[in-house]
């Protein structure tokens, strides 16, 4: 979550490859604040397992082209279901010894054989901001580990310099969300404990923080479009009509929604009662983030199967606009599904 000591960058596009939807935002920096000076929503293209250097690099021209970015530092997101993103106990060691240790043999840390895979690691500070050293051989460090397939790193790097981008980051969109709300709700990043559930396409992913440590995170093969498709099919309607009664939501489509939504609130449930047990101690919050949090009757759901407070946020706050003028408008109504983006923006720049 914390950016690293190299050169800060004045700007940063950032690029979230879901399922369905690229999100694509532009943000520059502005003294010790952030500026929003372009966006995008792009369909995402269809591909198999790992989308092919070719496909993703016409892709990211159609983005520069859409957004004028060209020449421009890019961090891209690797999805939920590609990334591991894990907190393991490990010896107190250099970054890179760690990265050679989890790439010969993950199976030790993260039970799993994740052969061709890349791995990054990041060590908690201490309070004065340094790595927590290990005093002996027996102590461990509390690592964060990310992690995926090299081919995806290796299509990402060279579809981003065939659009005529420097690639700079490459992130796991698990991390999105909360690197964008630590900008956007400071003071409750900082000093709460609570969940972020961000709604994707095929998928959720569900993240518990507690004074502003990530403690929890996974992903639920629940989403958006189960959500959309069980409506279609429920009312015998289209995709695209179901899709839209499910975020504007009359009336006669709450039943049908509520019994779509249980699995989602019943997995969030779940991850609430593991921290809780976990922790000792309870949590009162839950944020939500994606397109389907543009549905109150959805977050309102999820409140009351789980019994605590639900409600969206703005990953919006926090920054300041620069948007062209065509853009400002809708701004607002797309906010919900920004967040992964800016987060990764917020992560490079």
């Amino acid at each position: 979550m914390k950016r690293d000591s190299r050169k800060k960058r004045d700007q940063m596009l950032a690029v979230d490859l879901g399922a369905r939807s690229t999100k694509a935002v532009l943000l520059q920096r502005r003294g010790n604040r952030f500026a929003l000076a372009g966006y995008s929503v792009l369909d995402t293209p269809i591909f198999d397992k790992v989308i092919s250097e070719e496909l993703l690099g016409e892709h990211l021209r159609n983005i520069v082209q859409t957004m004028q970015a060209k020449g421009k530092p890019v961090a891209l997101t690797v999805g939920v279901e590609d990334a591991i993103v894990r907190h393991v106990e490990m010896p107190s060691m250099p970054p890179d010894d760690i990265r050679m240790i989890l790439k010969n043999n993950p199976r030790v840390y993260l039970q799993q054989d994740l052969a061709g895979y890349v791995f990054d690691s990041y060590t908690a500070p201490v309070a004065n901001g340094a790595p927590a050293p290990a005093k002996d051989a027996q102590q461990k460090n509390k690592v964060l580990i990310a992690g995926t397939r090299d081919q995806i790193i290796t299509n990402y790097v060279a579809a981003a310099k065939n659009a005529g981008l420097i690639p700079d980051h490459i992130v796991p969109s698990i991390l999105g969300p909360v690197n964008a709300f630590e900008l956007a709700m400071p003071e409750a990043f900082a000093a709460e404990t609570f969940a972020l559930v961000d709604i994707g396409f095929k998928s959720s992913s569900i993240s518990i923080l507690q004074a502003g440590e990530l403690i929890l995170n996974r992903v639920v093969s629940i989403g958006g479009d189960r959500l959309t498709t069980g409506l279609s099919e429920a009312m015998n309607i289209g995709y695209a009509e179901a899709e839209g009664i499910k975020v504007g939501m009359p009336a006669e489509v709450e039943a049908q929604l509520d019994m779509l939504i249980s699995p989602l609130a019943r997995e969030l449930r779940a991850s609430i009662d593991f921290f809780e047990h976990q922790q000792e101690t309870t949590l009162p919050m839950v944020y939500v983030s994606g397109g389907s949090a543009r549905s109150e009757f959805i977050v309102q759901t999820l409140r009351r199967e789980i019994a605590i407070e639900c409600k969206t946020w703005n990953p919006l706050a926090g920054l300041q606009m620069a948007l062209p003028p065509a853009q400002a408008p809708e701004v607002e109504h797309v906010a919900p599904q920004l967040s992964v983006a800016i987060g990764a923006a917020l992560t490079a720049i």
